[in-house]
């Protein structure tokens, strides 16, 4: 039995993470290649150049599709209640046969939201304000209903010296792989305890004020690329019908 831990070799060439032809990226301004300025009089610019995004390279790298489902501030709130709509992203011509979740930056620790319970996750539970959890799985719900086969990668946040509030932070980890327990097809892609701690020298390489420069999304790609090749090659069974995922073709389960 193979003793490799995730993240402990990054490929290099094509990866496993090619199997899939079709991806869609939904995450924040880390997903979305954002860069950020200060402009003369002091205040601050945010621009999302999605071509400098970590999945585009990975698209580009592995000579996929990726679709960028993602903005600068992205919430799983706002995702669910006018971004995606917005941008027909329930299209079904656009489904995926994977999609890759990386948000709750801004939803929990940026904004604080409470995170919820992987069991209390459906929206006609909730009275009031609903958690964090459940507007993430309602977005996961909605993509099994445009691609019934597809998997599903949900990325937690890495660990990062400028934030305080370790509790919190781990909070949300243990809800997002709670998540991957609730779902099939589903996995996680865990930064916050397999990829490097985002301390001084970690940023003064790869970041530019509070988001990451050229280099830091490249890198951020051989990290995803390399966690989601790592998952196939240690359960290749749970992958064998990719090939089929969106299309009519009936087969037998193996």
């Amino acid at each position: 039995m193979s003793c490799e831990k995730p993240l402990e070799k990054l490929v290099g060439g094509y990866s496993f993470t090619a199997i899939f032809r079709k991806i869609a990226f939904i995450g924040d301004s880390l997903s979305s290649g954002e860069f950020e300025t200060i402009n003369e009089d002091g205040s601050r610019g945010y621009h999302d150049l999605y071509e400098y995004s970590w999945g585009q390279h990975i698209a580009r790298k592995n000579g996929l599709l990726a679709y960028n489902f993602s903005r600068g501030g992205m919430t799983a709130k706002w995702y669910l209640e006018s971004f995606a709509d917005e941008r027909d992203l329930w299209n079904k011509e656009k489904a995926c046969q994977a999609y890759v979740i990386a948000l709750g930056v801004n939803d929990v620790l940026n904004q604080h939201m409470p995170i919820g319970e992987a069991g209390n996750i459906d929206a006609d539970e909730f009275e009031g304000d609903r958690p964090f959890i459940s507007y993430y799985a309602e977005i996961v719900r909605r993509y099994k209903e445009i691609s019934p086969d597809a998997k599903f990668f949900f990325v937690t946040v890495p660990r990062d010296s400028y934030y305080q509030v370790k509790a919190e932070r781990e909070a949300l980890v243990k809800a997002i792989c709670a998540l991957a327990e609730h779902f099939d097809n589903s996995y996680v892609i865990d930064l916050y305890k397999y990829a490097p701690v985002y301390d001084d020298e970690f940023k003064k390489k790869y970041f530019m004020y509070g988001h990451m420069n050229p280099m830091g999304y490249i890198y951020t790609a051989e990290l995803i690329d390399s966690y989601i090749d790592y998952i196939i090659r240690n359960n290749p069974k749970d992958f064998n019908t990719v090939g089929f995922i969106g299309t009519d073709i009936k087969y037998k389960q193996l």
